[in-house]
């Protein structure tokens, strides 16, 4: 997907209903053939010698948004403290709304770009929860996705960006370190053509082993029907089974291009694919890409043509099972607040602290955050560090624990907080931590003799 490079608020009186944020994703195994562009299909089972990773079939009522416990909307024109314009140029803000992000009630999913009456874009962008897949070792992945790609050709669809894609999982959470955690583009297509596009991102950019930013890409026509008109499957096939390591994907079952381990350097293909993906579904408008093929979007370009998603699905072969996370999370990078994997009474808002992006907010006795897969490395990490502030009022402070793998567990670490001079008035405040090695969940775990909010959090990191 890739192609190129606040003010306090009133604090609320009630706390916040649990709401859990927890993983998967995915995307199917066989080859599907095209069909009608109204026709929805089941993902076909898994065939002999594969396992289910992860399915969605997009069923639920019309109007209704997708499942948060699968997927998590990225939202505005960016990450929060990572590049503008999510890093391509792109014009479009993202959100959440089922006005672009919905089900149909006929088993699919629509993310549809919309432009209000002063010319402002919105559109949609999903993401797994979970960022560990990838082959079991001496294994294979397949991940797939049967998709109509928005229904619009000509110059009516200038500037338009559908894609299917993933990112490595130590993007999330640090928002700079593209292209070297790789990334694989299993479709993407722009300006309505019957043209669709596979690349690998990794190495470093511009330039590098993996001809940033372009990538290490082919491209290929849908047929039967085009692209736009009809429904075709997606699939990356990573395979770990081979002498040299591969990457492939495959049109209605083709395999039209291959990325190989060895047309790179080893650092570069390990920095790349030594750790889990997460997965993407989006449509965007302008950016690097559709400025290639011409440009947009402009006062011609239609909205409110869908890409249109019958399922995702993910499935793993060999060498067991696709593997637990194996650090996700570097434990020494800083952590950010609002990406957590799943809460208890929290909120996030937009922060005045150095770097914007947002802050969590509103905790208080009981709250909690959890954050999978930190990896602590082989050397213990004995201190913990977080971006605090509160305008709590007098007498009311608590402490901010570190617990492992288990809100029941002791803390292994914790400080207290009271009043800093305000909800954005920030400070970092450091603590001791038991030793710590090996990759754990994280729970931050907030605790009060008041039931009173008395902190924000911002972001986190440890140390040796």
């Amino acid at each position: 997907m890739r192609d190129t490079s606040g003010r306090p608020r009133a604090r609320r009186p009630f706390r916040r209903a649990l709401v859990a944020v927890v993983s998967t994703l995915g995307l199917a195994a066989v080859a599907a053939t095209a069909a009608t562009p109204s026709a929805s299909a089941s993902a076909p089972p898994p065939p002999s010698g594969w396992n289910q990773v992860f399915l969605d079939d997009f069923n639920g009522p019309a109007g209704s948004g997708v499942n948060t416990s699968d997927w998590r909307y990225a939202t505005g024109k960016g990450y929060p403290g990572g590049p503008a314009n999510w890093g391509t140029g792109e014009i479009e803000t993202m959100t959440s709304s089922t006005d672009n992000v919905a089900l149909d009630g006929n088993g699919n999913l629509r993310i549809t770009p919309r432009r209000d009456g002063a010319g402002n874009w919105t559109s949609g962008r999903i993401e797994t929860n979970r960022t560990d897949f990838q082959p079991p070792a001496g294994g294979k992945l397949r991940v797939e996705s049967r998709i109509q790609v928005p229904n619009v050709t000509g110059a009516a669809a200038k500037g338009y960006w559908p894609a299917f894609w993933m990112l490595g999982a130590p993007y999330r959470g640090n928002y700079w370190n593209w292209p070297a955690v790789g990334e694989l583009d299993i479709m993407e297509n722009t300006q309505g053509q019957n043209t669709v596009f596979a690349t690998m991102h990794c190495g470093t950019s511009p330039g590098g082993p993996c001809n940033e930013t372009s990538g290490i890409g082919s491209s290929t026509t849908c047929q039967g029907t085009t692209c736009q008109a009809g429904f075709h499957t997606y699939r990356m096939e990573w395979d770990r089974s081979t002498s040299v390591e591969e990457i492939r994907f495959y049109l209605d079952g083709v395999n039209y291009h291959t990325v190989r381990a060895d047309q790179v350097d080893a650092t570069t293909w390990r920095n790349a694919t030594d750790h889990g993906f997460f997965v993407i579904l989006n449509v965007a408008m302008g950016g690097g890409f559709p400025d290639a093929f011409g440009g947009g979007p402009d006062a011609g370009t239609q909205p409110g043509h869908a890409m249109v998603v019958d399922y995702v699905q993910v499935l793993s072969s060999g060498g067991g099972t696709t593997p637990p996370p194996t650090g996700n999370r570097d434990a020494y990078s800083t952590i950010q607040a609002e990406s957590f994997d799943g809460q208890s009474g929290v909120t996030t808002e937009t922060t005045s602290d150095s770097g914007g992006g947002q802050n969590i907010g509103s905790l208080a006795n009981g709250d909690w955050l959890h954050f999978k897969g930190v990896n602590f490395g082989s050397t213990a990490a004995r201190q913990f560090s977080a971006r605090v502030a509160s305008g709590a009022a007098g007498g009311v402070s608590g402490l901010v624990e570190v617990r492992l793998d288990s809100r029941s567990n002791a803390p292994v670490g914790s400080f207290a907080v009271g009043n800093t001079g305000g909800w954005q008035a920030w400070r970092t405040v450091p603590a001791n931590i038991s030793s710590v090695t090996g990759t754990h969940d994280v729970y931050l775990t907030f605790t009060s003799g008041q039931p009173a909010d008395f902190v924000n959090v911002n972001w986190f990191t440890f140390g040796h």
